[in-house]
């Protein structure tokens, strides 16, 4: 019997342990390299649009998440100009009309069942504290070199290793990240504590001049995830720096921002900040026999909420590519290319045109609720069946 072709995939976040699950789903045999020493939370909350839970659902994950996750009813949308509610996208038929459920759910709670599928799969092999150093190819494959010296020959090599990807920097060192200029910010806060009129069966999204709010409910709506993004010119590297509350609350201000928003701000006791950095519009795919996948191709603002639905999608894809080309492994990184590309290029400039639509102020914010209202909740959803309704066949 021949043996499995081996896959190195570089990064064990929600991208790097979903492409491993997809391979092994697939006949190959995966080794998993993660640089830190163990694997942590990283951020509170994230939405997963129906195009990325069909993905985890057909990995068998359903019963691992479900328990974990709710299903809003809808996305509220807030103006900060009048306190009022412009617009109700309707969620809680999603699983009817795009075939698989809109979750929100904890990151932790998502890792948790990744870990626990991967740990389950015996073509996974899971290495933690394996930092990747260096990459040679050769017409037959490729050999991986870790910062303790050890080795690993494989068919391909998968850089699922984030925004400030090692694979990446090997590969294309000419290509780096730019800051675009806005910063977001978390907290969580206790949903005993929730300020009157927090909805615990709805995403909230408070549209302002140079700043927007969302919320939601999570773990079982004992939480509520808050995340701020505002403008500024702080930009270190990095995912959780602390914030100072005091200079996130001055960016709220009375003066701009209603009661109701301000006291869910203030709820918060510990917040986290990291400055949003991008790649540019298409991404940066793959070079012979390595490829990219998730924010390590196409670090992208998260206006649209797809920054995991991408990277979830990318592994699905290369996964079939990969399975259907194993002959040709340049040419299968081609493919996945050229069936990628289009997409997330899409989904990159509309995440760029959303965020200038919910940062906007005076007249063409006035102009903007209008559309908004005069649209309706049901033709906005369908502005996103696009986006909703993919599916990796």
């Amino acid at each position: 019997m021949t043996a499995a072709p081996t896959i190195v995939v570089a990064g064990a976040g929600i991208g790097g342990m979903t492409a491993s699950l997809t391979l092994a789903g697939r006949g190959f045999r995966i080794i998993l390299l993660e640089r830190a020493d163990r694997l942590e939370e990283a951020g509170a909350g994230l939405q997963l649009s129906p195009n990325a839970s069909r993905v985890l659902i057909g990995l068998g994950l359903e019963s691992r998440l479900a328990p974990n996750a709710i299903a809003p009813d809808a996305v509220s949308v807030m103006t900060v100009r009048t306190g009022d509610e412009v617009g109700r996208i309707p969620l809680a038929d999603a699983a009817v009309r795009y075939g698989a459920p809109y979750w929100v759910i904890r990151r932790a709670d998502l890792q948790a069942a990744l870990i626990g599928k991967v740990a389950e799969t015996p073509a996974i092999e899971l290495r933690l504290g394996a930092e990747v150093t260096d990459v040679t190819q050769n017409a037959g494959g490729v050999t991986v070199t870790c910062a303790s010296g050890s080795q690993d020959s494989a068919a391909a090599l998968i850089g699922a290793d984030g925004v400030w990807s090692a694979v990446r920097q090997r590969l294309f060192p000419e290509i780096h990240p730019q800051f675009t200029g806005r910063i977001a910010w978390r907290g969580i806060v206790d949903a005993s504590r929730a300020p009157a009129g927090f909805d615990p069966h709805n995403v909230q999204l408070w549209l302002g001049a140079n700043a927007h709010l969302v919320t939601y409910p999570m773990a079982d709506g004992q939480r509520i995830n808050v995340v701020a993004i505002t403008t500024g010119t702080w930009h270190a590297q990095g995912w959780s720096e602390p914030g100072d509350a005091a200079e996130l609350a001055a960016q709220f201000a009375v003066t701009h921002w209603p009661a109701a928003a301000r006291a869910m701000i203030g709820a918060v006791s510990d917040w986290r900040k990291w400055a949003l950095f991008a790649l540019r519009d298409g991404g940066v795919w793959h070079k012979e026999r390595v490829a990219l996948l998730g924010d390590a191709a196409h670090a992208m603002v998260p206006f649209v909420a797809q920054g995991a639905g991408m990277a979830i999608e990318d592994a699905a894809v290369l996964a079939g590519c990969l399975a259907d080309g194993q002959s040709d492994i340049p040419a299968a990184l081609t493919r996945y290319e050229n069936l990628r590309a289009p997409r997330v290029t899409r989904v990159q400039r509309t995440a760029h045109q959303t965020g200038g639509i919910y940062h906007l102020a005076g007249p063409m914010a006035l102009a903007r609720d209008t559309a908004m209202r005069m649209l309706g909740g049901q033709r906005l959803l369908a502005r996103q069946d696009w986006i909703y309704g993919w599916r990796a066949d």
